[in-house]
């Protein structure tokens, strides 16, 4: 199958379902044909005009993974890349004890040398919506050759939050040219009577809930790959060397690269509206937003 360059590329970060991956279908189906919420992540960017899907998996789960996600069955060229805790630059090995993934800019990385064109890389498990990757798709269309120019679709943080616990989110401000500003991971957001609040080491802090968040749907020109590998260097150097846990995620590239003047990030709007199954308990109202569509007519029954 031929891939046409001048589209971009859709790269899909699924190497945190591994744990769970091998009941995949029985487990994660919330289509009427047990279609994952990945199906219509796919199905979307193709529609929109996405040319490529890149997979960051894990080898363990490899197999098992590409017998389902493949060229054939989505009618788009295919690739897989592969994270494991041991894809660290030269001069580097995984610290004793380490067992945590070194994080989403990490996955990210292993796509290097892969996509040579504007891509956007998105969470294998969350739903962002048709309007979403038709936004998206048009701005990197425009990006072709260009250098630092880098975008995101937010949401609105009630959107974005669950009714059975906690929701990590990066919170977002914006210029009056809706060009981003800073995005700084909170964890630990939950509803409240007021609205919702983030805790951290200080306390409680309350968030409105028209809050912008990034729920990890950006766009990138290709240089982020050798900006985002210098900074995963200097993590290594830094963070990873105090902390055990310390994650490497694309917000700080993104921060950083926005920061020293390397880049500039396009907040694009659309009417998508995101949601996942962050808890158990979340699949029936997502399974109901499915059914929902369906019958409105933006998804046809059966996907595939």
């Amino acid at each position: 199958m031929t891939y046409n360059t001048m589209k971009p590329t859709l790269l899909v970060l699924a190497a945190g379902m591994g744990s769970r991956y091998g009941a995949l279908k029985q487990m994660d189906g919330v289509g009427p044909n047990n279609e994952a919420i990945l199906d219509y992540s796919i199905f979307d960017a193709k529609r929109a005009g996405f040319g490529k899907v890149v997979f960051v998996i894990r080898k363990d789960f490899a197999e098992a993974f590409q017998s389902i996600n493949n060229a054939e069955r989505f009618g788009l060229p295919v690739e897989y890349v592969y994270q494991s805790l041991d894809s660290l630059p030269d001069g580097f090995s995984v610290p004793e004890g380490r067992i945590k993934p070194w994080g989403t800019c990490h996955a990210l990385l292993m796509a290097k040398g892969v996509i040579n064109e504007p891509f956007t890389a998105i969470n294998a498990d969350d739903f962002y919506g048709k309007e979403a990757y038709e936004v998206m798709a048009k701005h990197l269309m425009e990006c072709q050759g260009k250098i630092g120019a880098y975008s995101m679709v937010a949401y609105e943080l009630k959107n974005t939050l669950s009714d059975f616990g906690s929701v990590s989110r990066g919170v977002c401000t914006q210029d009056e040219n809706h060009y981003l500003k800073t995005i700084v991971e909170r964890t630990s957001i939950v509803k409240t009577e007021q609205g919702a609040a983030y805790s951290d080491e200080s306390g409680s802090h309350p968030l409105e809930l028209n809050t912008l968040v990034s729920m990890n749907f950006f766009g990138f020109t290709p240089d982020f790959f050798d900006y985002a590998s210098k900074g995963f260097v200097e993590f290594l150097k830094g963070p990873a060397q105090t902390n055990i846990k310390a994650e490497f995620f694309i917000p700080l590239m993104v921060n950083q690269a926005i920061n020293d003047g390397h880049a500039k990030l396009k907040v694009l709007s659309s009417d998508a509206v995101w949601f996942g199954v962050t808890y158990k308990e979340d699949k029936p109202d997502v399974m109901r937003k499915i059914s929902t569509l369906i019958a409105n007519g933006i998804y046809p029954n059966k996907l595939w």
